[in-house]
């Protein structure tokens, strides 16, 4: 009970940085949208026929909405999908709802490099152009294990399958962003949780170590990492002129399949917290208005939340994190 009331607390300084008022009552950043805003509602009007996407774990959750959003717009969409079964049952709903929607589905799992490469080449062979990569998947909360290429299972599946797919993508990105002289555009699925990670942000020297390891700060620390991966991306993209934005997003509380781990402790929180939490199409519309809202035309290296632009943590704007992230992850993938 008391790690209950302990991670209760965390919940509530963290609604308290987001604009609690904001938070409970719905009301409408600058933006025109805000908590309260489905992603059928930030995506209303918007042309996507003659968009490609790529949605990372898009076969639940928040992940799901935003295809079915994505293909109700238009869009072609690949799911990159662990449970191949699952994701063919989530197409086959989606074309009852949208008859005539375009979805492709590949194997992906992101705590494997070596299925993240191949998943990259599979879909370079199925020669499609490439506008929007959602960088959704990710694990919450679970007990300390390595993956098979030796990492820390948070920061393998969260960060480094991201960083890496997302690497093995961007030539093709600049190229349609050329092509087609339409803004590519990439979202990291980040959260508020960036703010619980570990003393000094990232833990460099230690990411395999199980000493001193938290699951909840692991998370933290994984989800800083995907932050901190936008910002030096975004920065780089601007120095080379490319025509591709990357930004960062907060869904929000949504009780979903990722806390798989913690479900008793989130369904505890939930309880006395209910009015901080949002139903799925709620917690995927900041995704949907960052990937496809023409508003954001050129923003990039920027962290929203209830669909606005917000201000991550301190960690989250160290320019020198970023950079050294950078160089960690890539040596990792190499």
């Amino acid at each position: 009970m008391r790690k209950g009331n302990e991670c209760a607390k965390e919940q509530g300084k963290m609604a308290s940085r987001m604009g609690f008022i904001d938070l409970v009552t719905g009301r409408r950043g600058a933006s025109g949208f805000g908590s309260s805003s489905t992603a059928q509602q930030v995506s209303e009007g918007i042309d996507a026929s003659k968009l490609t996407a790529i949605v990372t774990g898009g076969a639940s959750g928040i992940g799901l909405e935003t295809v079915r959003v994505l293909a109700t717009q238009g869009a072609h969409v690949v799911i990159g999908a662990r449970n191949l079964e699952t994701a063919m049952a989530v197409k086959k709903d989606i074309l009852c709802q949208i008859p005539g929607a375009r979805i492709d589905i590949l194997p992906l799992d992101l705590s494997s490099m070596e299925s993240v490469r191949k998943f990259a080449y599979q879909f370079q062979a199925l020669n499609l152009p490439l506008n929007i990569l959602i960088n959704n998947a990710g694990i919450m909360f679970c007990p300390f294990k390595l993956s098979e290429d030796g990492l820390e299972m948070h920061f393998a599946t969260n960060h480094i399958g991201h960083f890496l797919l997302t690497n093995l993508l961007l030539d093709n990105m600049k190229k349609t962003a050329k092509e087609t002289q339409v803004e590519g555009r990439i979202v990291n699925l980040s959260s508020i949780a960036h703010m619980l990670t570990y003393k000094d942000g990232m833990r460099f020297n230690r990411i395999n170590d199980q000493s001193g390891y938290s699951d909840k700060k692991a998370y933290g620390q994984s989800k800083l990492a995907n932050i901190l991966h936008a910002y030096e991306l975004s920065r780089r993209l601007k120095e080379e002129g490319a025509h591709v934005t990357v930004n960062s997003v907060h869904p929000g509380f949504i009780m979903t399949n990722l806390m798989r781990y913690s479900m008793t402790l989130m369904r505890f929180l939930k309880f006395f917290s209910g009015f901080l939490w949002k139903n799925v199409s709620q917690g995927a519309a900041t995704t949907c208005y960052v990937a496809l809202h023409p508003d954001l035309k050129g923003v990039s290296g920027k962290y929203f939340s209830d669909c606005n632009e917000a201000t991550p943590s301190p960690f989250g704007r160290d320019k020198d994190l970023a950079k050294k992230l950078w160089e960690f992850s890539t040596k990792l993938v190499k």
